[in-house]
């Protein structure tokens, strides 16, 4: 037990001693092994942990060795020949259960996110408590202004810390200010994770509403090294916790039962008073922050990535994408996509496509490059093909510096449309439908009978097209439904956490056998003297017969 203590407390910088001298030992303290109240002691110290919390969960989002990199690849967003993080073993169709025993070939990646995020938690927790503590004895970090925003800011990380958790894993511990820095919470499922996280961001909305946030000096905005690059005014992290709320809630379902069951009128409020803008953070350089995969490895030749056609295939109007359906999975090959859409690459040809992307800095406004042949890695059935996601090249070529979407104004849009459709509020989803459609030259959804009804009949001009059942072999125009899913699939790739992961699982849309949750990894469990399990539920066939 002492083990699975010291995996929580060692995420905030201390190393809490179990055992206490008794009998005749001598009683002098270790300082090498400092207790959680000294390190949290000073006003300075305190601040410090809060400072540093922004960069600790954002670099554990975007490990290259995490559930987040094998969930993109489950849901049809990456595919990867290499075996490194997991990739490969993910990208396997028929789908495998989650192994989770001792010593599985994923186990580090397994693990990664599970450890790093309770850890997090675990600190925000502490850091919010440490100031409360030190308001007991009439001590401030330096005005209660600065207070709030520090216990503000505890708390919108361990928000997101407890949604992440809930988002992919079956059951998580939950840690809040009020658990003891050496309790050790049972587990609780994915279900009420996700409740404390919104209960967290709440705290997190209300404290920067409160009276002492704008009482004394260094307040809000946050600095710039909170939030790398981004001085966020109080209005604009409001819109941010409002933003993660709609997210977590959402996105924690697993089934589309449970999808549908979501509290759609409180996402529609989230959404629509969440960011008003693309919230991008600075990345690279000497800031410390990272995307480890998005930036970095993904850009590496050779099976690192690729653009697989399951759900990017939909753009396509020229019928390569229901041959490719037509043709069985292990004997299909790679196509050009010929799309309206801006954001593919112009061309009716391969030739044609790569002249205009002859580097990974695309266009403005086009994410997706076809490659040099000679970049090719030649592989048969869904990991064949022609395409990379290239929204970053820039960055890439720029030492793997710059701007990072951590999240997108079409994502919050998007979760706004879905709740108008669930409402039966059609044009107002089909008004933010068009926003992004417009922009990238589809064209506009009219008015509509129904949310699934195809919006065109025009097979040469509509995006998305879908598989159509009971064969799955042909394609039709999409339904508002369908163009919001596409919209969102198009905005958050390779954006914010666990995305197209929760769409697709709550949507039904994942390939059939599709693992939908990791469990508690096996290390966790044996720290808690409890059996360890696989990973077994699995998605059924879905609304396009992959």
């Amino acid at each position: 037990m002492r083990k699975h203590v010291s995996q929580y407390i060692a995420g905030s910088g201390v190393l809490l001693g179990l055992m206490a001298c008794s009998g005749d030992s001598l009683n002098v303290p270790n300082l090498n092994n400092p207790d959680v109240a000294r390190a949290y002691a000073t006003p300075a110290g305190v601040e410090g942990v809060v400072a540093g919390l922004g960069v600790q969960l954002f670099n554990t989002q975007r490990a290259t060795e995490s559930v987040n990199t094998q969930a993109r690849i489950l849901a049809g967003e990456n595919i990867a020949s290499v075996a490194n993080f997991g990739m490969a073993a993910r990208s396997q169709i028929p789908r495998s259960v989650i192994s989770n025993e001792l010593g599985n070939d994923n186990q580090t990646g397994n693990l990664a996110n599970f450890n790093q995020f309770e850890r997090v938690a675990r600190t925000a927790s502490n850091a919010v408590a440490a100031v409360n503590r030190l308001a007991t004895t009439s001590q401030t970090i330096g005005s209660p202004a600065q207070d709030a925003r520090a216990k503000a800011f505890g708390f919108y990380i361990l928000g997101q810390a407890l949604g992440n958790l809930a988002l992919a894993y079956d059951s998580a511990a939950i840690v809040t200010p009020a658990t003891p820095s050496d309790q050790v919470p049972d587990l609780s499922g994915a279900g009420q994770v996700a409740t404390a996280a919104l209960q967290m961001l709440d705290s997190a909305i209300a404290i920067a509403n409160s009276a002492a946030a704008t009482n004394g000096a260094n307040g809000f905005p946050l600095p710039t090294t909170w939030i790398s690059g981004v001085a966020v005014t109080r209005d604009d992290f409001v819109r941010l916790s409002r933003s993660y709320k709609a997210r977590i809630r959402a996105g924690v379902a697993r089934t589309p039962t449970a999808r549908a069951a979501v509290d759609w009128t409180a996402v529609i409020a989230d959404a629509t008073n969440g960011i008003t803008a693309d919230f991008a953070v600075t990345l690279g350089g000497t800031t410390g922050w990272s995307a480890a995969y998005d930036f970095n490895q993904m850009y590496v030749t050779g099976g690192w990535h690729a653009v697989p056609y399951f759900y990017y295939g939909m753009a396509d109007v020229s019928g390569s994408y229901d041959a490719w359906l037509a043709t069985p999975v292990g004997a299909r090959r790679a196509f050009t996509v010929v799309s309206p859409d801006k954001r593919w690459p112009v061309g009716a040809t391969r030739a044609a496509q790569q002249a205009v992307g002859p580097t990974v800095a695309l266009p403005a406004g086009v994410y997706f490059r076809n490659r040099p042949t000679g970049e090719d890695v030649p592989l048969t059935g869904p990991g064949d093909s022609q395409y990379d996601h290239r929204r970053y090249g820039a960055q890439w070529l720029n030492s793997v510096s710059g701007p990072y979407t951590e999240m997108s104004k079409t994502e919050m849009d998007m979760l706004a449309a879905e709740g108008y459709i669930r409402t039966n509020n059609l044009p107002a989803a089909i008004a933010l439908v068009n926003v992004t459609r417009a922009k990238n030259g589809l064209d506009a959804i009219g008015s509509v009978a129904s949310a699934t009804a195809p919006y065109s009949t025009n097979l040469a001009t509509c995006v998305p097209r879908v598989p159509v059942a009971p064969n799955f072999t042909s394609t039709a125009c999409g339904s508002l439904l369908e163009a919001m899913k596409y919209e969102k699939r198009m905005e958050t790739a390779y954006t914010g956490y666990f995305i197209w992961m929760t769409d697709n699982r709550g949507w039904g849309d994942l390939v059939e056998g599709t693992p939908v949750e990791w469990p508690v990894p096996y290390q966790e469990m044996q720290s808690r003297q409890k059996p360890y399990y696989n990973g077994t539920v699995r998605a059924a066939r879905g609304t396009y017969g992959f």
